[in-house]
């Protein structure tokens, strides 16, 4: 059975202004570094065999903490799971869009990435890896959009509410039926 375990990258200064991150290369946080500690304690006590990370330094920034934690187990840098690109909003909170761009902003073609897109790019990924590491545990280190837009193409019988928290992680299983979640938007480790 091959294992996908998805974690969201560590808070980030523009995560708490509610600014649209998008492709944007933010920093975690203090918090954000507190975070990807906690879950690296965490993950350091389960198997994993290799880890994929965004090559956007939130997601990087997070992948390394978790390698360190691993004995420094290799990262493989992925651009192909960044964060869905904001387009022109990327940088803006929602009152700066509203006051540029009106109350319908989101009707408006902004540049914003469209879910087909990112299916697109990332859907091929996850065959790959999923080709090479079989029957493997596999850690791939990304961003919210991007995990729930590949969720839902991979387990498209269930459905998911609310938005992945910052160094949750959803873990999903390829077996002969094809994918299941078996834990989803778990971030357990921050309560410790």
């Amino acid at each position: 059975m091959t294992k996908i375990g998805f974690v969201r990258h560590g808070s980030t200064a523009w995560n708490k202004e509610r600014r649209a991150q998008g492709s944007a290369d933010i920093p975690l946080d203090e918090d954000g570094i507190i975070q990807a500690n906690k879950l690296a304690e965490r993950l350091s006590m389960e198997n994993w065999d290799v880890i994929y990370s965004s090559d956007l330094l939130r997601a990087r920034q997070t992948a390394e903490i978790i390698s360190e934690r691993m004995g420094n187990k290799q990262i493989v840098l992925e651009p192909r799971i960044r964060e869905v690109s904001g387009g022109q909003i990327e940088g803006t909170i929602e009152s700066e869009r509203i006051a540029k761009w009106g109350h319908n902003w989101r009707e408006l073609d902004l540049g914003m990435e469209d879910v087909e897109s990112v299916i697109k790019r990332t859907l091929p990924f996850i065959q790959e890896i999923q080709e090479k590491h079989e029957n493997r545990n596999i850690l791939i280190v990304s961003h919210g959009a991007c995990i729930q837009c590949l969720i839902q193409v991979l387990v498209p019988q269930v459905e998911f509410e609310g938005h992945l928290e910052n160094t949750s992680i959803t873990e999903l299983n390829k077996t002969s039926n094809g994918w299941t979640c078996n834990l989803y938007n778990c971030a357990k480790h921050l309560d410790s």
